[in-house]
């Protein structure tokens, strides 16, 4: 890559989707570490108050309403951006919306208003950002915020996996477009796995059933550090959490057995048991109220060995995709040995010995 970027204690970072979840946590650590940060996403009233807690903490920040499916308000972000700090180094495309529910039952109409905002809404933020880093000769860094699910869709989730994808693709392309012509940035697509953040809360549900997370599920500092880190340090790709690095190993190396580990689990996984939320979906308008975590009952990493030593190059690829492929065969057994034996029967566990299990593959 072609770009010389600076401490983060330098920069100016501008974080779109910063009112919850992965943005909100990003925008607190890399405000804590020095940076100014410009945050953006629908919510007015938690961004003003987010601006508020940075600032009495002895922070730089600034705040923009913006709805990212509209290519003006991204600009607008832009505008701020230059006004405030005189510039920017890194754009974090952060914002997106889930949808839970099998294909067949997702209204079109919803599928395309999730794809602006996952799609469009990235696609224009990284436009605006390299056309400045370009027009104004400035090193800097694009952070495309995709997810594991780009590499291998799951069941339930199939919009959000296609929207995933999509973002892959166009990242890569204009990754190297940027290297073709010598511009001066660097374009990194961050793959999150399970994260603990309000993601299943704030989701449009199809289901007849709450929505959930599949474990296992990590900590969203952990994605938080990744982006500060690829902010200073060009990288094509960082994947957040060995959990989906096995998800995706296994896939590819045994698609057929990944389809029938996820046909078996994935669909309890995904389902609380419980009857769905009444609460408001990011879909249809702002819910972001400064929530970092979400109400996930289950064992969360607080970080990810893994990706930490990936990012510093101290594990070796094949090496990442044996511990993902035993990661995930050995969570894929756990679950396949708990569900209803012959005899009708159900195999269950204690929390005690659950916890182990997740332990084991949480790296």
């Amino acid at each position: 890559m072609n770009a010389d970027l600076k401490p983060l204690a330098e920069q100016v970072i501008v974080i779109t989707g910063a009112s919850s979840g992965i943005g909100l946590t990003t925008a607190r650590m890399a405000a804590d570490r020095g940076a100014r940060v410009v945050v953006a996403a629908r919510s007015e009233g938690a961004l003003r108050e987010l601006v508020e807690e940075i600032e009495a903490e002895g922070g730089e920040a600034t705040a923009v309403a913006a709805d990212v499916s509209d290519r003006e308000d991204v600009r607008e972000i832009r505008r701020v951006a230059e006004e405030t700090y005189g510039g920017f180094d890194t754009w974090v495309n952060g914002a997106a919306v889930p949808i839970y529910g099998e294909l067949e039952a997702v209204p079109v109409e919803e599928m395309r208003e999730q794809f602006d905002v996952n799609v469009w809404g990235l696609l224009y933020g990284s436009l605006e950002a390299a056309d400045y880093f370009k027009s104004r000769d400035r090193d800097g860094a694009i952070l495309n915020i995709g997810s594991i699910v780009s590499e291998r869709a799951i069941p339930l989730q199939g919009s959000y996996s296609a929207s995933k994808h999509a973002v892959k693709g166009f990242t890569e392309a204009f990754r190297m477009e940027l290297e073709k012509e010598g511009a001066p940035v660097s374009v990194t697509l961050i793959k999150p796995s399970a994260i603990d953040t309000p993601y299943s809360e704030h989701a449009k549900n199809h289901m007849d059933e709450g929505a959930t997370l599949p474990p296992p599920v990590y900590a969203p500092e952990t994605v938080a550090r990744a982006i500060c880190h690829a902010a200073e340090h060009p990288q094509h790709e960082v994947t957040v959490g060995a959990g989906g690095k096995g998800m995706t190993a296994l896939g590819e190396f045994a698609s057929r057995l990944m389809d029938r580990v996820m046909e078996a689990v994935f669909y309890d996984q995904q389902r609380t048991g419980d009857p769905p939320r009444s609460d408001a979906a990011a879909l249809e308008e702002p819910v972001g109220d400064l929530e970092a975590r979400g109400d996930y009952d289950g064992h969360v990493s607080e970080t990810s060995l893994y990706t930490s030593l990936r990012q510093r190059r101290s594990l070796p690829g094949s090496n990442a995709i044996g511990i993902g492929l035993v990661a995930t065969a050995a969570y894929a057994t756990y679950r396949l040995f708990r569900r209803d034996d012959d005899s009708g029967g159900e195999v269950t566990e204690t929390a005690s010995e659950r916890r182990r299990l997740e332990d084991r593959i949480e790296l």
